[in-house]
């Protein structure tokens, strides 16, 4: 068995890297939960916003998530697999970028953390991949459009679900990571790379036919974008 866990990119359009493993391990901070090569990964339009528009609510309150690129984004399969966790009815929240919301909201952290796996990853589907043992992770979906059920065989590209807000989540956006067992109070991370992608490099597309890209990068499936 290969040490890395070889995927596509779940999703079409563009996209935002965000703490990344490439940049440190464990990429969130932690390693519970099977989490340690985590990835978040943000909708972002052809300017590179995740959202489409700005103003006072940006800086002083919270925003409704619909103002958001990735707002029910179709989130798709990034392998062929089978479902084991179809998690479905959690609320999506208000998103903050505000300083001023962003703040109250870490002092209550640990308070999701006590909640277990649901009350973080909110509405998520869990895949295992072909030949077991490894185990992806779809979280953070938006209540209502998760489209499978676990028993369920799946074909990388499949729709499971949309782009949405919940759990432990500030803006939508699709956390992704593997993991080595399905229960993610037992599980260890995995490492993660990504096939047939491209890299936005200043004003060009750079393709990839394999790699781990680093936070701040802009991605696009190749031939799918």
């Amino acid at each position: 068995m290969e040490a890395q866990a070889l995927l596509a990119l779940p999703f079409t359009g563009t996209w935002l890297v965000e703490r990344s493993p490439a940049d440190r391990v464990p990429s969130h901070g932690t390693a519970i939960l099977g989490q340690a090569y985590a990835l978040d990964l943000v909708a972002v339009d052809a300017r590179g916003r995740s959202a489409r528009r700005r103003d006072w609510r940006t800086v002083l309150a919270t925003e409704p998530p619909e103002r958001f690129v990735g707002w029910g984004a179709d989130v798709l399969a990034p392998a062929d697999g089978r479902v084991v966790t179809a998690h479905d009815g959690e609320a999506d929240h208000v998103a903050r970028r505000s300083p001023v919301t962003l703040l109250p909201y870490a002092l209550t952290q640990a308070r999701r953390l006590g909640g277990g796996p649901a009350a973080l990853a909110g509405n998520h589907v869990v895949l295992e991949l072909p030949g077991g043992g490894r185990y992806v992770v779809l979280a953070h979906l938006r209540r209502g459009s998760v489209r499978v059920r676990p028993g369920d065989r799946v074909r990388a590209g499949q729709v499971v679900g949309a782009c949405g807000n919940s759990g432990n989540s500030t803006q939508p956006h699709l956390h992704l990571h593997v993991m080595d067992h399905p229960d993610p109070r037992r599980a260890q991370g995995v490492p993660v790379a990504f096939r047939d992608y491209a890299e936005r490099r200043g004003d060009a597309w750079v393709a990839v036919s394999r790699g781990l890209p680093a936070g701040g990068t802009v991605v696009r499936p190749a031939g799918r974008g």
